[in-house]
């Protein structure tokens, strides 16, 4: 016979059992046919409006439209749509308040392996967690949808707004999100499109992990503490973009090879923080390349902003031309032991703070521009040096190093530099160049 104790205990036990029951159940996802679905055609279903409370599961292909009103509340718990089926396409639904668990990956909508094909259009998410997480399914799509992080939680404690892991031929275009950790995230994921998305009020607006041959087309940033993150990949293709207002960098280029950035627009990069331990620095860079080789860097326009450009770590055989650095309150920071060349077949670059003179009108100096000295290379290496900065001390270095070239340290030099802004067709419209 069971003493009282004994039986206490097991009566406690069960309870505790049919508690964490019950919670797994209420978490449980519903399937998504429990709701009143109306038929609209082959496969294809519309949601009418209504609060529908619950996490819901996709597990066969199909179509369904929100009618406005149609709202699905996670209640603070899991995912708010789970999708495990092929060909299923989620199109015009608001999704709110789903789960916050970071290691458990929650987000609004939760894309499986062998969801292939996967639509997600025109939706409104809102919520703490992550918005859209694609786990390793080929071919999606995530179109025009709206994704709005928690302002009140760290940034750092949110979830990014769309994240790609494992994918290949997804097509993320003209999506907008704020306020989450990083806009998209995109990590060991090849073959891919971004287009014409809209990032705001996050940590990093677009940012590659180890991911290869992506195209990233039209995007924006806008005051995030780092633009375009582009890490630990090769083969992207990073074309007509914009960066304004953020903090930190606007284009960060870490450990890039055999990739094209050409025709972006970045201005007005502000010195901040950058929260992050991998790479120290953050005088507002436009565009900041740290141990990249082999890319092509062609008609950008970085204006306004703490630094033009910061090459450094062994970042060599690049081809920088065509571009033009306007406005900036110091052009170049470049550290190294190798004197690197930044033009291309007789052209340059142009030079919003250069002297030099075009006697015969060819439109290029007829002198390099050099923006770099032995003092600035003393001051990168010593900053306290910086205390010295209008000394005599430092005029005295200055004009030996002019009066004695055969003293010049190895640093950037532009052969034949612009005399005309090569980039007026980035400029936003009605804007003139800054002088």
């Amino acid at each position: 016979m069971l003493r009282p104790q004994a039986i206490a205990s097991l009566r406690a036990s069960a309870l505790w059992l049919l508690l964490i029951f019950f919670g797994v159940a209420q978490a449980a996802a519903q399937s998504i046919t429990s709701l009143p679905l109306q038929a609209e055609g082959d496969n294809r279903w519309r949601l009418p409006a209504g609060d529908y409370q619950g996490s819901f599961s996709v597990d066969q292909p199909m179509h369904i439209r929100c009618e406005p009103g149609a709202v699905l509340h996670g209640q603070g718990q899991g995912n708010g749509l789970l999708i495990s089926a092929p060909e299923v396409t989620i199109e015009g639904c608001t999704l709110l308040d789903w789960g916050r668990d970071m290691t458990a990956m929650n987000a609004a909508v939760f894309i499986q392996p062998g969801a292939r094909g996967a639509v997600i259009k025109d939706n409104r998410l809102q919520g703490p967690g992550f918005g859209i997480w694609v786990d390793g399914a080929a071919d999606v799509s995530l179109l025009g949808n709206s994704i709005q992080g928690d302002p009140s939680i760290r940034s750092q404690d949110r979830g990014n707004g769309i994240h790609l892991y494992a994918v290949r031929g997804a097509k993320v275009v003209g999506n907008q999100v704020r306020d989450a950790r990083d806009g998209i995230y995109i990590d060991t994921s090849n073959g891919n499109l971004l287009e014409d998305n809209t990032l705001e009020d996050l940590r990093y607006g677009v940012h590659y992990m180890f991911s290869n041959d992506n195209q990233v087309f039209a995007n924006t940033t806008r005051r995030t503490r780092t633009g375009y993150a582009l890490m630990q990949s090769r083969k992207l293709t990073v074309i007509g973009n914009r960066s304004e207002q953020d903090e930190n960098y606007g284009i960060l280029m870490n450990y890039i090879t055999y990739s094209t950035v050409r025709d972006n627009f970045v201005s007005d990069v502000r010195s901040g923080s950058t929260g992050d331990s991998m790479i120290s620095g953050a005088e507002g860079k436009a565009l900041f390349i740290y141990n990249s080789l082999f890319n092509s860097i062609e008609h950008n326009h970085f204006e306004r902003s703490a630094l033009g450009i910061h090459l450094t770590a062994g970042s060599e055989d690049n081809r920088i031309a065509g571009n033009a650095f306007v406005g900036n309150r110091q052009q170049v920071k470049y550290v190294a032991s190798r004197t690197q060349e930044w033009s291309l077949e007789g052209r340059g670059n142009y030079w919003s703070d250069y002297l030099g003179w075009d006697r015969n009108d060819d439109g290029l100096g007829d002198v390099a521009y050099e923006p770099n000295d032995n003092v600035d290379r003393l001051l990168w290496l010593y900053p306290q040096v910086r205390l010295l900065m209008n000394s005599p001390g430092i005029e005295l270095l200055r004009w030996v190093q002019r009066a004695f070239p055969v003293m010049k340290s190895p640093g950037v030099q532009d052969s034949h530099p612009l005399m005309r802004l090569p980039t007026t067709d980035l400029l936003p419209t009605r804007q003139e160049p800054t002088p």
